[in-house]
């Protein structure tokens, strides 16, 4: 399935009051879900897997590296079982190289088209992440706009938004 979103990930020291306004805002709560993301030596992207209680997922996605909103352009294929991913990671592991894995706690929260992630990233702390999803770039304006509208509502400010993934920010510690 091909996707088009537009994305910030921010440091957090208020979790607690954003998970407050995301409920107060009607928001979904879909579960906490333990993620383990490994990524995969690939030749430009990311190719990760995700293994979870709640998301199982192979996803290919690109976007640049900036600390506001960014287009990402994701290509994603659900696993079905915890067991499936496990595999899966061996198969791709064994094939390309695991470049790096990620381990974290992720509260998951839906309104409407509009994802959001509370993350506790092992090594690393809080995080928020919003992605307004569409399904082309030509729908990049209304999400823009909708990002905006929750990064405002949820009071992430421009010094606490971050550009790199969490797989980056792990990788540069690495020797």
């Amino acid at each position: 399935m091909q996707k088009h979103l537009v994305e910030i990930k921010a440091r957090s020291t208020r979790t607690a009051e954003q998970r407050a306004l995301l409920l107060a805002r009607g928001a979904d709560f879909k579960g906490t879900d333990h993620q383990i993301d490994h990524y995969f030596n690939v030749p430009e992207g990311r190719l990760k897997l995700r293994s979870g209680n709640i998301e199982h997922s192979l996803i290919f996605y690109q976007r640049s590296n900036q600390a506001g909103p960014k287009d990402s352009s994701v290509a994603f294929t659900k696993i079905e079982s915890q067991e499936l991913a496990d595999s899966v990671a061996v198969t791709l592991g064994q094939a390309l190289g695991t470049w790096i894995k990620v381990d974290k706690q992720r509260e998951i929260y839906f309104i409407d088209n509009v994802k959001f992630h509370l993350d506790e990233v092992l090594g690393f702390g809080s995080f928020i992440e919003i992605e307004a999803i569409g399904n082309s770039a030509d729908q990049r304006e209304e999400l823009l706009q909708q990002c905006q509208e929750y990064m405002a509502y949820l009071g992430v400010r421009e010094d606490e938004l971050v550009e790199n993934s969490y797989s980056d920010m792990l990788g540069s510690l690495r020797p």
